[in-house]
């Protein structure tokens, strides 16, 4: 499934245990621009991986806005990511 949010796309899906990727379009050019988005995005992810369910693979590639915006709107994003997660996956448990 996919979840979007304004630095960023968040692509997941159920599974045995958490695993997680970061990737950067070329859109941003140059690639000190990528490396400081993906760093960026990499730092907000940890700030919240305790509050991110434990049974899902997640891929994160970073919008241009991750370079630029301020931090801690890069982590409430991740937060929100988190709790679109935790609705969806127990939504995903009570169905089965």
């Amino acid at each position: 499934s996919r979840l979007e949010r304004p630095t960023f796309v968040a692509l997941w899906r159920r599974a045995e245990c958490r695993r997680v990727g970061f990737a950067v379009s070329r859109q941003l050019r140059g690639a000190a621009q990528r490396n400081r988005a993906r760093r960026r995005i990499r730092e907000a992810y940890r700030q919240v991986r305790s509050l991110i369910a434990g049974d899902v693979e997640l891929v994160v590639v970073a919008r241009p806005g991750a370079a630029t915006r301020p931090f801690p709107e890069l982590v409430e994003d991740m937060r929100r990511l988190a709790d679109s997660l935790a609705r969806l996956t127990s939504a995903a448990r009570a169905r089965a």
